[in-house]
Parts: structure tokens; C-alpha cells; sequence
């Protein structure tokens, strides 16, 4: 229910060419517009661990600088990941994909800048780009000159003011595993998912059990410390894994299936990532996007990781057709049509 000072917000405001393609009648009640191109749900009734995770990805974002070539190397990389994520044999294959769409929904946008990608390749496409941090309000900023681009504040497990089958193409790209329910999610985002359309996601994939081991003991100790506390701890693991990466030599070490270790031909800094500890470092990336996929991995309380049975097990239960399935060592994604 809005308060007298949000329902002056929203009338003394006209919205944007993308809010009035979407909503012809007026923003649904539950929405209350803070600007021309951005719009709030109420989001207050967030349990403890979703609050701590919004509040982890608000931070997060919040040191990221749009103007930076850190920035922009991390966005080209996120590109090209994405294309092999979903099954797109490039960026103009994607392009083609997306044209003939009227309503795109980017779900868990972070700061926007997929969803302005996709503003980019299809500009006659309204693009909504939903996420529960307080990145979207910044990013609703920073891409305002995108006439096709709209921002909701929102919990994406709730999008109750979006009817049934309502967008040509659901991305839910290394978001969903950070919801409270992600399963209960899923089915949300293929309920707004029109009928023979399609729906992208992307979930982590469980690592052997040490490192599983180590990950839960964390996500449940990682309550008690402060913002301070785990940027520290960080950069300290960002600095063990450009350390370890210096070790240039290539090893074959040895699997050991019952703890679910895969071993193979790779360098220490790989083996100890993917079994033990998460120490993330990419050269070409700099040290504060390091830094920061470190830190988008201790932070936030809710991280849920899967196997692969688990994650088709959705597809199947939503009666979906997998047009694409992408698996590798931190992840599975695909692209499912959603049946008549």
C-alpha cells in the first residue's frame, strides 16, 4: 500500500515511452514510479537473508564505476559468456534472435548493462530490467537515454504485476541461485514467459564436496561479518589466486569420485579453485573485477548450487522443450520454450 508522499511520487511523474508500452493504463498499484523511467514494489517485507543479500549486491555494485575500463572489459566479457551460455553462434545471431520481439525481461539485471545490451541490438524492443539491489535505481540513471529501457526495484520471485504469459523473452542470467526460493522462481519467471517463447537460465553448479564443505561453513559464518570484513577477506583470496596463477605448470592430478574431485591435466591455481577454495583471478581482467567476483561470492547468504539432474528436473516439471543446455565447471545454463 503507498503512503501519501509516494502516491504524490508517482502522479507528479510522466513516464517513460518504454512504462506507457508496457503499462497503456497506468502503472499497476503495487508499483510506485520514482522517476520517468524507474518504478518500486515494496520490498520490505524481505526475510533476513534475502535483506542481507540485496544489501550485499547493493554494495557490490556500488564500487563498480560505469567509466572504467575495468568496467568495460568485465561487461565485453559478460557478452561473449552470455552467447555461449544461451546458444547464440554471435552477437548479430542474437541481434536477429531479439528483433522481433516486443517485451524483453531481464530478471536479476545488476547494473543493467545486459539489458542495455539488449536495448542496443533491438531498439524497437521495450526492455524491462528488473533486480531487488539498489544497482537499478543507478542504473535507471546511467541508461536514461534509452528511450526502449525500463527499471523495476523489485523481488523477481514476485512479479505479480506482470500477467500471465506476458514477455517474447525471460533472461535470467547468474542471478537465480541468489533468491530465496529458486525453484519457486523459476516457475514465476516462466509464468510471465508467453507460450512458444523462450526462457534463458543459468544456475551454479555443485564443485566437489571439500569445496561445497567449505562454501556452506562460510555462507553461514559470512552472517555474523561486516561489508568491511569480507572486502578484506576478498582481495586477501584475490591475491592467493594471482599467487597460484603464477605457478605456470600444467599438472595431471588425479580424481577421487567419492569426494567428487576432478582431476586432469590443469595448473594448481585450477585444481585448488574448483575443488577446495574459490580464489578467483583473471589477468585480463583486472584486480577489482578479481576482487569483486570474489566478493559476488562470499557476500551473499543465498547461493544455492546444483547438479545437473536438479537443474533439468525443473525443465521437465515446467514442461518445457530444451532448445540449448550449456554445462560446465561453474555452471549449467540453457534456452527452454515454454509448450502451448
Amino acid at each position: 500500500m503507498m503512503n501519501k508522499n509516494e502516491e504524490n511520487i508517482s502522479s507528479e511523474i510522466t513516464l517513460s515511452p518504454g512504462f506507457i508500452s508496457i503499462f497503456p493504463h497506468g502503472l499497476p498499484e503495487s508499483l510506485t514510479a520514482v522517476s520517468p523511467n524507474l518504478a518500486i514494489s515494496d520490498i520490505s517485507n524481505l526475510s533476513d537473508t534475502q535483506l542481507q543479500t540485496k544489501d550485499a549486491f547493493s554494495k557490490k555494485w556500488s564500487l563498480s564505476d560505469y567509466e572504467s575500463s575495468d568496467f568495460t572489459k568485465a561487461l565485453a566479457f559478460q557478452k561473449n559468456w552470455y552467447l555461449s551460455l544461451y546458444g547464440f553462434e554471435s552477437e548479430k545471431a542474437l541481434a536477429r534472435y531479439l528483433r522481433p520481439f516486443k517485451f524483453i525481461l531481464d530478471a536479476g539485471s545488476g547494473q543493467g548493462g545486459k539489458a542495455a545490451w539488449f536495448a542496443q541490438l533491438s531498439p524497437s524492443t521495450t526492455i524491462v530490467s528488473a533486480d531487488i539491489s539498489d544497482s537499478i535505481i543507478t542504473a535507471s540513471e546511467y541508461y536514461k537515454h534509452y528511450d526502449n529501457m525500463t527499471f523495476i526495484q523489485c523481488d523477481i520471485a514476485d512479479m505479480s504485476f506482470f500477467h500471465d504469459n506476458y514477455f517474447d523473452y525471460v533472461s535470467c542470467d547468474q542471478v537465480i541461485h541468489h533468491t530465496k526460493n529458486p525453484r519457486k522462481t523459476f516457475k514465476e519467471l516462466v509464468r510471465v514467459t508467453r507460450l512458444n517463447h523462450d526462457i534463458s537460465c543459468y544456475v551454479y553448479r555443485k564443485k566437489a564436496l571439500p569445496r561445497e564443505l567449505l562454501d556452506d561453513y562460510f555462507r553461514e559464518f559470512s552472517k555474523q561479518l561486516t561489508h568491511d570484513d569480507i572486502m578484506e577477506l576478498s582481495k586477501e583470496l584475490t591475491k592467493l589466486g594471482r599467487i597460484l596463477s603464477q605457478i605456470k605448470k600444467v599438472i595431471e592430478f588425479p580424481s577421487i569420485p567419492l569426494l567428487g574431485i576432478e582431476g586432469g591435466k590443469m595448473t594448481v591455481q585450477r585444481f585448488l579453485y574448483w575443488n577446495f577454495i574459490k580464489c578467483y583471478w583473471n589477468k585480463e581482467l583486472g584486480k577489482d573485477t578479481s576482487i569483486l567476483t570474489n566478493y559476488d561470492w562470499y557476500s551473499p547468504s543465498q547461493a544455492f548450487r546444483y547438479a545437473k539432474q536438479d537443474f533439468r528436473g525443473w525443465i521437465e516439471q515446467e514442461n518445457l522443450d530444451e532448445l540449448y543446455f550449456h554445462s560446465e565447471q561453474a555452471c549449467y545454463s540453457g534456452r527452454f520454450k515454454k509448450r502451448d
